[in-house]
This record gives structure tokens, sequence and C-alpha cells, in this order.
């Protein structure tokens, strides 16, 4: 999506809501960001009501916008919903509704997916939410293909994502989809975050790599191996630098970074091709030895597995508009 101009973000406000969903949608897209040199998003907070709204941590918010400017809006954030057990604001239904017919994007974080679900625009369509509230996602709307396995799924205008955190990961996706993976990996970097997470809701997935300590093997060996990601690495050599046996290194490998070393290092190098595809005309033989890969056949394998699209579609999709 081009953003020459400003593109504005807006999200739903409630009484009784936490504001750790909004915090973050605010936090990737209202933050002023001098260091990127295009026009950022233009993030507004809206609500039925502009009166003050108490939620949750002992404090109060004010939206100052009302739904008629949430559905004008391009893209439509729904961090949570008041009830999953509950009706949803028919007002906000119609916003939504509304804001989908005139062609905008709609965006749902953790419970949020029960007002996209409400209104019609999850029917037929893959699907998640918090892993917790997948089942009863379910049986209210038969009709969406609730998978509770993913941080998130896009589906072109439709994009849910599951609990709390992984708000985050889909607004890197968003801007990723909208600017490209450097600036994606400049507001990761701001963040103090990864920026892309392979994995599901069921596992704490790939970790960045932490501050090296004192005496902390498995950063130091982590570290190295972001240096060197293009050469032939092997669990023997990682535990050899972490100054470790094989079997320790694994153990607290696996306690540090929630996966395995060889899935982390797949995921090391699908990360470190994004740019290459991107910012270059090199073939994908060549991106793949280039990030570390033995074969481009293994190379569309394992990215077609992280980002569920091959590496010549992400190239026509995400490479920047001139």
């Amino acid at each position: 999506m081009s953003l020459h101009r400003r593109h504005r973000v807006a999200a739903f406000a409630f009484p009784g809501m936490s504001p750790f969903e909004l915090g973050c949608v605010i936090e990737v897209f209202g933050l002023p960001r001098p260091e990127i040199d295009r026009p950022w998003y233009d993030m507004v907070v809206c609500g039925e009501s502009r009166a003050p709204m108490r939620v949750l941590g002992g404090m109060s918010i004010v939206a100052e916008h009302g739904l008629e400017v949430f559905a004008e809006a391009d893209t439509l954030v729904v961090t949570a919903v008041p009830d999953v057990l509950g009706a949803v604001p028919e007002a906000l239904v119609g916003a939504l509704r509304a804001a989908y017919n005139r062609g905008a994007r709609l965006v749902s974080i953790c419970s949020g997916a029960f007002a996209l679900a409400a209104a019609g625009l999850l029917d037929g369509r893959e699907a998640t939410t918090h892993w917790r509230y997948a089942r009863i996602l379910q049986q209210r709307y038969p009709l969406v293909r609730v998978n509770p396995d993913v941080l998130y799924l896009d589906d072109g205008r439709v994009l849910t994502s599951a609990g709390s955190a992984a708000g985050l990961d889909l607004s890197l996706h968003i801007v990723r989809s909208d600017h490209g993976s450097a600036v994606a990996n400049s507001v990761a970097r701001r963040l103090v975050l990864p920026p892309h997470r392979e994995g599901g809701q069921a596992q704490f997935i790939e970790a960045a790599v932490p501050e090296i300590g004192e005496h902390d093997g498995v950063a130091a060996a982590m570290a190295w191996a972001l240096d060197h990601l293009a050469e032939p690495i092997t669990l023997e050599e990682l535990a050899r630098r972490a100054h470790l046996s094989t079997r320790s290194f694994l153990r607290h490998f696996g306690r540090r970074a929630g996966t395995s070393p060889v899935r982390w290092l797949i995921a090391q190098r699908v990360a470190a091709s994004l740019p290459l595809l991107e910012g270059s005309t090199l073939p994908v033989e060549e991106i793949a030895g280039a990030v570390g890969f033995d074969s481009a056949v293994t190379f569309r394998h394992h990215f077609g597995r992280a980002m569920h699209t091959s590496p010549s579609g992400y190239r026509r999709a995400f490479r920047p508009a001139d």
C-alpha cells in the first residue's frame, strides 16, 4: 500500500478495556518517527462516546473522536471487545461494515476478532484470536475458519492476531507491507523486538539475541552465528563457542531462546533474506547461498513455512514502490 499521504489508523476504545493493546497500536502507528523519511501514519483513538472511560489499572481515558471518524479511517483496529460471550455494540458493527464496503483495511487484536465476526467479515475466512477464546469464536461464528495456532493472519484487507503481544507482531507486519522490511526493522529495533517472529501461540517462539552478560556463552554463540550466517554452522561449533558440551548447550539454548538452535538458525536466515529480496535483483539461488541455505530448494521450503509465501511472491509483494 502506497503511503505518499497520511494514512489514518483508527483504534476503537471502550470502558473497561485493558490499555495494553491500545498502547501497542499507538506505539507502532502513533509515535512520531522523524528517522523515517516518508509520511508516517495519522493515528487516532475513537469511541462510542467522548466521555471519560474508566479502563483497567485505575485510570480513565478520553477518545477524541467518535465512530464516524473510526468508520472513515484507512485502517481500523479493534483491540478487544467488552465481552466475548456478549453482543458486540451495534454501532461498532455498523462502522466496520461501512468501512469494509468502501475498501478500508480491518485489523483485530486478541478478542477484537469477535467484532469482525459479528460484522460478518470473517465468514469463510481463516482467522485467529487468543487461544483462550478460539473455541468460543468457532462456536459463536461457525462460518469462520478459526486457526488458534498462529500469531496473526493476513487475508488481504482483513487481518487478525492472537493474544495481546501478537498485536505488535501484526502491527510490524502491516508496517512491512506498507513500507518494506527496512522500515519495519527500524521500528522493531526502536521497540527492542525481533522484526519477524516465526511460530505459533503454543510455544515461546524464536527470540532476538539478548544482551551478552558475563559468562553468557549461549548469547555469545548466537551473536557469532548472526555474523556468520552465510557459512555452514553446526551444533558442535555453536556449543564450542559457548564453551559448553553439546548436551548442556542444547539445554541452555532452549531455556534462553525458547526453541532449538536449528530452528533459530533457520528463522535468522529467513529474516536475513528479506532485505535482499526487497532491495536487490539477485536471483533466489544466490540469496539462498548468501544467507546460508545449502540450496534454493531448501530456502524455498523454509521460507514458505515461515512467511506463508514463496521468496518470489514475497519479492513481488514487499518490494517498495518507486
